[in-house]
């Protein structure tokens, strides 16, 4: 297509109309939104100001107001003021409120929080466990907007501790409806026993069931607010099977069958509602704020309990507050242990090896050890122990490995960079040796499971938490003792000094292990051992204390261990003799062999035709 002169000229005129128009058309906008926003400030400068105090005060009137007309026959409950009455045993002190006639907070007596006061639970103005009441033939209200009377505190025989509240009805309806919250503390339980005592439960109650509603608060109870939300979950018991959700990969669950309890699990600290005759439906939203607020996770429960109808009756409920210690819950027989997490997820694998083994064995270490970082070091030890035989092949096959290094190298002089043929040469040489070149391995693949079995075994313990140990002030944290100031992709703002011993001491192993390795020709192999201990500094730097110290113990025997059975168990010349009289041996092929050979066979048939090509 060809354009003539006038053709062009009319395109350039069109160009620069459209640049013109766009060009004042946005000039015109800029300046009108200019000219409102001005507008706008003057108009919203000459509005009265409204005086904060004033309209908190309307607001607070407006609130007193509604909540007098729906408590219908409770108003003399409606008003009030708030007064709190205290119970404690030898675990923990709970403050009373008589409004909602429900527990205000839980101090746990064994466990300090951050700034070296005790741990609070259920403390904030979130927190509350309620259900609505009929107040009239069209109204109704929740039990935590009533004020409570006659809070009594009462010591029983068995030491434990009875605190009660109760709400009655105005003498003005004639009747003599009201309800008893009563709650019983233990002598020395986590367990608290909460019953709803109904004085004409078809009057209070719609259709005989109670709409109960928990909210709760899991405050920031560690320094690292991020790996504690990653350890928060909520775990349940429906229709008497235990299931449990992250809370950060979904916001909501609801129950359609029987729930006997649900719970939130912080990851050392747990809170649990049960319901004696299970709930019969219900369900559960939550908010995870951001981590400046301090707060993982903000918990809405909604969940219905059949009440019987008659004259009296009772609705019984328990609430668990206390540690994530697995003892502790599986002595309530609940299934509440399986919230701690022994193995979870796809490494479910590892509950058993934590349940039969590291767990009895760190209880029996502890029994007689003061120090958690020597109980650490001392597990670590026994599980090498343990896998010692396992270990002791592993550095025979590795020896045997050493002593065939000067034939290797000569093969590889005569075969050049043939990398196939010098594959298959190998592969001879090591099965007339009678050598298994995967025999080192097995020590390594068998610390797989054994980590990950400690990696949520440290994670979950308790009783690590506050443990301080050589410079690490807390062994259930990473120590912070090189401090950055900024923080650094990948890193953080800090680098753990029990992490550069794990890489130290891995980069020890690797070099060691690679003196007693042939040489590798391929320079990915030859120098992933160097590499892999640099990336344990990335993965390491903000795991707990306990698990870099475990690594690094681990990794000093595996040194030691290594160099008492090279230079002092293991004959050398004997293992020479040996393989000369293995090579006299008739061999026999397994099928993976003959298909490993078969498979480099076809790979050179058809490496040679394309070079013939």
């Amino acid at each position: 297509m060809k354009f003539d002169r006038n053709t062009v000229l009319g395109f350039v005129v069109l160009g620069v109309l459209f640049f013109g128009y766009f060009y004042y058309t946005n000039r015109d906008q800029a300046a009108y939104r200019k000219e409102q926003a001005r507008i706008d400030s003057v108009a919203n400068a000459n509005k009265p100001k409204a005086d904060p105090v004033v309209a908190a005060k309307d607001s607070a009137k407006a609130d007193t107001a509604d909540r007098l007309v729906r408590a219908g026959d409770y108003q003399q409950a409606a008003l009030g003021t708030e007064q709190l009455i205290y119970a404690e045993n030898e675990l923990f002190k709970i403050a009373f409120t008589n409004k909602g006639g429900q527990p205000k907070w839980v101090e746990l007596k064994k466990f300090k929080n951050m700034d070296s006061g005790h741990v609070r639970l259920a403390a904030s103005d979130f927190d509350k466990i309620s259900y609505q009441i009929k107040t009239g033939d069209n109204s109704s209200i929740g039990t935590s907007d009533l004020y409570f009377k006659e809070g009594k505190v009462m010591p029983n025989a068995d030491g434990s501790t009875t605190v009660s509240y109760s709400l009655r009805s105005s003498d003005s309806t004639g009747g003599n409806t009201n309800l008893v919250h009563q709650y019983i503390i233990p002598k020395d339980d986590y367990m608290v026993a909460f019953n709803v005592l109904l004085k004409g439960a078809d009057k209070l109650l719609q259709g005989g069931v109670m709409n109960l509603t928990w909210q709760y608060t899991a405050a920031q109870q560690e320094s690292d607010i991020s790996f504690e939300k990653q350890n928060t979950q909520i775990g349940y018991v429906e229709n008497d099977e235990f299931d449990y959700h992250t809370i950060g990969r979904r916001s909501s669950i609801g129950f359609e069958k029987p729930v006997k309890w649900i719970g939130i699990r912080q990851r050392f600290f747990n809170t649990y509602l049960v319901a004696k005759n299970t709930f019969s439906s219900g369900n559960m939203e939550w908010t995870v704020p951001p981590d400046s607020k301090k707060i993982l996770v903000e918990a809405t429960t909604n969940l219905k309990v059949p009440v019987a109808a008659g004259t009296d009756s009772k609705a019984e409920f328990s609430i668990f507050y206390g540690p994530a210690d697995y003892h502790t819950l599986r002595k309530q027989d609940m299934k509440f242990d399986k919230l701690v997490n022994l193995g979870q997820g796809p490494y479910a694998f590892v509950r058993p090896l934590n349940r039969f083994v590291v767990l009895p064995v760190w209880d029996f270490i502890k029994s007689f050890v003061s120090s958690f970082g020597l109980v650490i070091a001392l597990l670590t030890l026994f599980i090498r122990l343990v896998i010692s035989p396992l270990s002791y092949k592993s550095y025979l096959s590795g020896a045997k490995m050493k002593a065939l290094r000067p034939e290797i190298a000569a093969m590889k002089a005569r075969l050049g960079n043939d990398q196939q043929a010098v594959s298959m040469e190998q592969m001879k040489l090591f099965r007339e040796a009678g050598v298994n070149p995967l025999g080192g391995c097995i020590p390594a693949i068998l610390q797989i499971p054994i980590f990950f079995a400690l990696y949520s075994f440290f994670n979950s313990s308790v009783d690590l938490r506050g443990t301080d140990f050589l410079w690490a002030k807390d062994l259930s944290a990473f120590d912070e003792v090189i401090k950055f100031g900024v923080n650094i992709p990948l890193l953080g703002s800090h680098l753990s000094l029990f992490t550069i011993t794990a890489v130290l001491t891995s980069l020890l192993i690797s070099i060691y292990s690679m003196s007693m390795s042939p040489d590798q020709s391929n320079p990915v192999m030859k120098y992933m051992p160097y590499i892999f201990p640099v990336f344990l500094l990335f993965i390491f730097n903000k795991l707990p204390s306990a698990l870099t110290w475990y690594y690094t113990v681990s990794n000093v025997v595996t040194l030691i261990i290594q160099f008492v059975i090279q230079n002092y168990i293991i004959d050398h010349d004997k293992i020479l003799s040996q393989i000369q009289e293995n090579r006299k041996k008739p061999k026999t092929k397994s099928k993976w062999q003959e298909r490993m050979e078969q498979m480099q066979e076809q790979q050179k048939k058809l490496k040679d035709m394309k070079n013939k090509k």
